[in-house]
């Protein structure tokens, strides 16, 4: 996926064995993923990284880069478990995003704290973050809808109905579900918020499909 913007990392990160790049970046996702972007401890992130506070600066100027590039790292994670020979075999855009939410989830269990992580990140609201992630999850979404959906038979949608435009629903949706259970304060359950998608996916592809392929 495209990164953020750099990060001004004193040393190289990615010279790293894999298996320390991992331990790192599993570090971060725990901490950053347990407290807010305030009050995640970067000592301690360090600590669990098996590493010291000022090594973990080695490689990462401030908590900032190493947040933006703890993101980066994750969704490129996401990417290499979600995208696999079945999932450039799926023609059709609605079973394709279901295919996709479903190893997401399964997928971002392997790593604890990875989702609550992704959550906070999607509506960080600390000036250290603000800037840098205004627009990105467009950016993302532009990315993955080109990269990705080259196999999607857009044939099938009705003439006046645009893909991207139903792309862009199903994430509105999918945000607005995750933004009311955070409003109320009651716990996400990954089984809920994918029985209310594919629900989502139904209503749309009644709406967006030549009558034929319904």
């Amino acid at each position: 996926m495209r990164p953020l913007k750099p990060t001004n990392r004193h040393g190289d990160f990615d010279a790293l064995p894999p298996e320390r790049q991992e331990a790192i970046m599993r570090a971060a996702v725990e901490g950053f993923g347990r407290h807010s972007y305030k009050e995640a401890s970067t000592e301690e992130i360090a600590r669990r990284a098996g590493m010291s506070k000022g090594l973990l600066f080695f490689y990462f100027r401030n908590k900032r880069a190493l947040y933006l590039r703890t993101l980066d790292y994750l969704m490129d994670k996401v990417v290499n478990w979600v995208v696999d020979d079945e999932f450039y075999a799926i023609d059709d855009l609605f079973e394709l995003m279901l295919y996709s939410g479903v190893q997401k989830m399964d997928s971002l269990k392997k790593w604890p704290w990875a989702m609550e992580f992704s959550i906070r990140a999607f509506y960080a609201d600390h000036s250290d973050l603000r800037d840098a992630l205004t627009g990105w999850t467009k950016t993302q979404v532009d990315t993955m809808f080109d990269r990705f959906f080259q196999n999607v038979d857009f044939s099938r949608f009705r003439e006046e109905v645009d893909p991207r435009e139903v792309l862009d629903m199903l994430i509105m949706l999918g945000d607005g579900y995750l933004h009311q259970r955070l409003s109320d304060r009651e716990p996400i359950n990954l089984e809920d918020f994918m029985a209310a998608y594919r629900k989502w996916c139904g209503i749309l592809r009644a709406w967006a499909y030549k009558p034929e392929y319904l």
